[in-house]
């Protein structure tokens, strides 16, 4: 597993930014531009917000418009998904604007995992109001479910991977995007790179997860945040940096 990693880090150095990603897909391949959302207020606090539906705040927005500027000048773009949750649908929507006015189609099995009673608190208070939670949230076991109707590791990286799965046979030969959560983007990670551990996903960062026939996937570029170094919203730009947050 490593070497593995050690591949998808030299490939995202090579590719900083997606200039080039315009080139038409082949057409045994989906590619998927996999976009996290931008900040909330909760992001900054650090609270855990699950599957609250919390909005975008003033930075998350720039930070949107940043994005979208960037994914503008692809011009091989034919759709857009999302989350239904607001921080990742809006995000989605000012990617839309800047790309010619695509629909964005929205898939519940984008959202972020549902991290139960821990849904609210911060990182401080979790472990003190509810330790037990806080442990399921820790524990390495992937079929471990959090208390309070969350999910286990296995079901997000079902749901999640199937969704893709399903955008990719949709849309062979294309390029499309999909606005998302990094809980769900630390399971792409693990399905392209089984055994691989991906850690600390940007708001607004760019991977790009090539899928082909014969259920092969592969990433092109990781956790790119190049388009954020140009403005003031780099620093804040982690979200808090865990995937459920």
């Amino acid at each position: 597993m490593a070497a593995s990693d050690s591949r998808v880090s030299m490939e995202c150095v090579k590719n900083d930014t997606i200039e080039g990603a315009a080139e038409p897909v082949d057409g045994t391949c989906t590619e998927i531009i996999v976009v996290r959302h931008g900040e909330t207020e909760w992001n900054a606090l650090r609270k855990m917000q699950g599957q609250m539906d919390i909005d975008l705040n003033e930075v998350g927005r720039q930070q949107a418009v940043t994005v979208a500027h960037r994914l503008s000048r692809e011009t091989n773009i034919s759709c857009i998904y999302s989350s239904d949750l607001k921080r990742a649908f809006e995000t989605a929507e000012t990617i839309a604007s800047r790309c010619g006015g695509l629909e964005v189609v929205t898939d519940k099995d984008l959202r972020e995992r549902h991290i139960g009673d821990l849904q609210g608190l911060t990182f401080r208070e979790a472990p003190m109001v509810n330790p037990i939670a806080f442990e399921a949230l820790k524990s390495p076991e992937n079929d471990q479910e959090i208390p309070g109707g969350g999910e286990s590791r296995d079901q997000v990286y079902k749901r999640c991977t199937s969704s893709l799965q399903r955008i990719a046979e949709k849309h062979r030969g294309a390029r499309v995007v999909a606005v998302t959560h990094g809980a769900v983007i630390e399971m792409l990670y693990k399905r392209a790179i089984p055994g691989g551990r991906a850690e600390g996903i940007w708001n607004t960062s760019i991977s790009i997860f090539q899928l082909f026939e014969g259920d092969k996937w592969s990433i092109k570029l990781w956790n790119d945040k190049s388009h954020l170094r140009e403005t003031e919203y780099l620093e804040s730009a982690s979200g808090g940096g865990d995937a459920s947050c």
